[in-house]
């Protein structure tokens, strides 16, 4: 079982990918009652390992899987093989470290864990922007190498982690991600232009946390009620590139992986 988030569908396709390879189910978060997990548990296949995957954000664990893994039932995989992968444009920093310590707070261990390079997709500060076509592909070639590699070694029981952390990754995780986490990542600046917008109501048909109320007679509505993940599903599947985060993603680039 790989349990995943994914906002623009680089994890999504990640999971499922190794899901395949490793015969087992992806099953998504956001569409799981984490009452049910008990249950689900006792129907795994007898060692059956226990994945999880998800995207990294601003070098941090999403806020929404962390959310999940401290819902999860005391020990529910304490007697299982357990490994992570992430997504990531370039490096994790210590995320893998966050990561290990809740798995630890709910009487788990992680046995193995590594990072997949894959498009960028976060575009709200001025230096970032989603990646040129021609390295979009090039990734996800490595990508395709990169995931059969990690199954297998999910199939051997492997331990350890296989991770690019970058440059001064405790500093990237421990202060940058951890103030980007904090106090950037909200809804707070997320508009729609009502010159572009169709009324398609795709930005809230793909918010994984139901963060955004749309009818046909009004302009989508953020809830502003701190369920926003910063996963930008919603800027990045406009059709019309309607959505914007403040005034510094308007001329910024859309990526989907469908």
């Amino acid at each position: 079982m790989i349990y995943y988030f994914s906002g623009t569908g680089n994890t999504r396709w990640v999971a499922t990918e190794m899901a395949a390879l490793l015969d087992c189910e992806a099953v998504d978060i956001c569409a799981t009652d984490v009452d049910s997990l008990g249950t689900m548990a006792s129907a795994l296949k007898p060692e059956e390992p226990v994945g999880f995957a998800f995207p990294i954000h601003g070098w941090q664990p999403p806020r929404i899987m962390r959310r999940f893994v401290s819902a999860l039932p005391h020990s529910i995989f304490a007697h299982r093989y357990v490994f992570a992968v992430c997504t990531c444009g370039d490096e994790t920093g210590k995320a893998l470290d966050i990561f290990r310590n809740e798995l630890k707070a709910r009487g788990m261990q992680l046995d193995f864990c590594a990072s997949v390079q894959m498009p960028n997709t976060y575009v709200c500060l001025p230096f970032m922007d989603t990646d040129p076509k021609p390295l979009e592909r090039s990734k996800i070639e490595k990508a395709r190498e990169r995931m059969s590699d990690i199954s297998e070694r999910v199939r051997r029981r492997e331990r350890g982690e296989d991770l690019v952390k970058g440059t001064a990754p405790w500093l990237l995780t421990n202060v940058v991600g951890e103030y980007f986490n904090r106090r950037m990542v909200n809804d707070r600046k997320f508009k729609a232009d009502s010159d572009l917008c169709i009324h398609c109501g795709m930005c809230a048909k793909v918010c994984p946390v139901a963060n955004i109320h749309y009818d046909s007679s009004s302009m989508p509505q953020w809830h502003h009620d701190n369920t926003c993940t910063g996963c930008l599903a919603c800027y990045h599947r406009c059709p019309k590139h309607a959505i914007s985060f403040g005034y510094i993603t308007r001329k910024r680039g859309q990526y989907f992986f469908c």
